[in-house]
């Protein structure tokens, strides 16, 4: 922390990859670990949906408060949860929260564009933080998920890892929220971040 008269500064590492790779995956976790024990963190939610980047971020952070996110069932087809179960068994003997829910930013907007071809307001603004990212995009919608879950508290805040695709390549701190207060979300940092979109 640098004082310039009244203006306070703060200069932190920021990681960019030059495109989004399943390969980042490691390097993000490890990344977004490092900024929680800095900032004392506790609370952990990352995206998973086949399950191997939930294995490996339950790895990673044994010891925190770790909740897995994973795609609702039936999102690609009826009746069907794209984790694969051998992982799924895996993430919850490692002690981690597995959280299966409707995405805050689609849900039931989604069928209405399938069915009627038109947007909705909640579609409208997951397209707009995607110009931030896909991963970054994500990264908020899972901490709304997890807030409504019950599972992390709107008063502290976590540590949230996403990807573009395949495996991780963004996280960010920030103030979590629930989907009824969305706007009192607040991104603090971004830890990791590819600078394309792949």
């Amino acid at each position: 922390m640098h004082r310039h008269g009244e203006l306070r500064l703060r200069v932190e590492k920021i990681i960019y990859f030059d495109s989004p790779e399943e390969a980042d995956t490691e390097l993000t976790l490890h990344a977004a670990k490092e900024r929680a024990e800095t900032l004392k963190i506790r609370d952990i939610v990352v995206a998973s949906t086949s399950g191997a980047t939930g294995v490996k971020a339950c790895k990673i952070f044994k010891g925190f408060n770790l909740i897995i996110v994973r795609h609702h069932t039936g999102f690609e087809q009826p009746d069907v949860q794209q984790m694969r179960p051998e992982l799924e068994s895996e993430i919850l003997r490692s002690g981690a929260k597995l959280l299966t829910a409707t995405h805050a930013l689609s849900g039931v907007e989604r069928s209405i564009r399938r069915k009627l071809n038109t947007y909705g307001p909640v579609e409208i603004l997951a397209e707009g933080l995607k110009l931030l990212g896909n991963g970054l995009k994500v990264c908020i919608e899972i901490a709304v998920m997890a807030a409504d879950a019950g599972l992390i508290s709107v008063e502290r805040d976590c540590v949230a890892v996403a990807g573009s695709g395949g495996g991780a390549d963004t996280a960010v701190v920030l103030k979590p929220a629930h989907s009824n207060n969305f706007f009192e979300l607040y991104v603090r940092e971004i830890v990791v971040k590819p600078r394309s979109r792949g």
